[in-house]
């Protein structure tokens, strides 16, 4: 992929029509760190218990993950696909936004390793791993 295209605009007007879109996932930064995204809490984010749902706090994670790895994506590689997460959430919130920033852990040929903090308020809310399979084209 072109490196020009990969900016913040790039990723957002991708995912329109897609889970993250649909949940108002705003990736905020592509750099040299990683990816950075935010969503603002709305009722749709919500569990009915009246906490913020796990599966939100995991799309914003895990969509991060996803845009670092497209960002990363080796030479010769046609994609990606997630073959491992892990998420420990630590805490909730009720409004405003949720925060994230995934980095890289590991940039391998054959698979990425990446990690993601999600916070409210500045206070750390989870924690996530993502291992994503590099799909190449068929021989």
């Amino acid at each position: 992929m072109d490196a020009g295209m990969l900016t913040p605009a790039h990723f957002n007007q991708k995912q329109q029509g897609s889970l993250p879109g649909e949940l108002g996932v705003q990736v905020t930064a592509v750099d040299e760190v990683g990816i950075a995204a935010t969503m603002e809490i709305t009722p749709r984010h919500m569990a009915p218990n009246g906490f913020l749902h796990a599966a939100s706090v995991v799309t914003l994670a895990d969509s991060c993950c996803g845009y670092g790895c497209m960002s990363r994506l080796p030479e010769g590689a046609i994609g990606f696909t997630t073959i491992e997460l892990k998420s420990n959430h630590l805490g909730t919130a009720r409004e405003g936004s949720i925060e994230c920033r995934a980095t890289p852990v590991h940039l391998g040929r054959t698979t990425h390793v990446w990690d993601a903090t999600v916070t409210a308020n500045g206070k750390t809310i989870a924690l996530f791993r993502c291992t994503q399979m590099i799909l190449r084209p068929k021989s």
